[in-house]
């Protein structure tokens, strides 16, 4: 598929989409037009990378990962950066689910003092 169709399918900008390949998270084919082609595969992997910026990797980190990925299997150094990355998102998450447990509160209390006035 054309950078344009991935960039459809996965929701991000074509701009990311070759951030990804100057950052080496990408590779794609020429076209002999020199147009960018994408495996089918490529889709899954762009969400992947949506979904890592989104818990706070940044392109380097993700790149870190793909070998693991790829394999299957890590070094010492992988599995304790992983590990970390892991606790660091379970951080992040209580952190979320307080702020909605918050959230949840006010809506709670603020729907109760609606029906009580109308």
């Amino acid at each position: 598929m054309r950078i344009g169709e991935l960039a459809r399918q996965t929701g991000v900008s074509v701009r990311a989409i070759r951030y990804y390949e100057e950052q080496g998270l990408l590779t794609s084919d020429r076209t002999p037009g020199g147009q960018r082609e994408y495996s089918a595969d490529t889709v899954e992997r762009v969400l992947f990378f949506q979904q890592m910026y989104s818990a706070g990797l940044n392109s380097r980190r993700i790149a870190d990962l793909l070998p693991c990925m790829g394999t299957g299997t890590t070094n010492e150094e992988q599995r304790q950066m992983l590990a970390e990355d892991r606790e660091r998102l379970e951080a992040r998450i209580s952190e979320l689910s307080r702020a909605k447990s918050h959230l949840d509160s006010i809506i709670a209390t603020a729907n109760q003092r609606a029906g009580n006035t109308a």
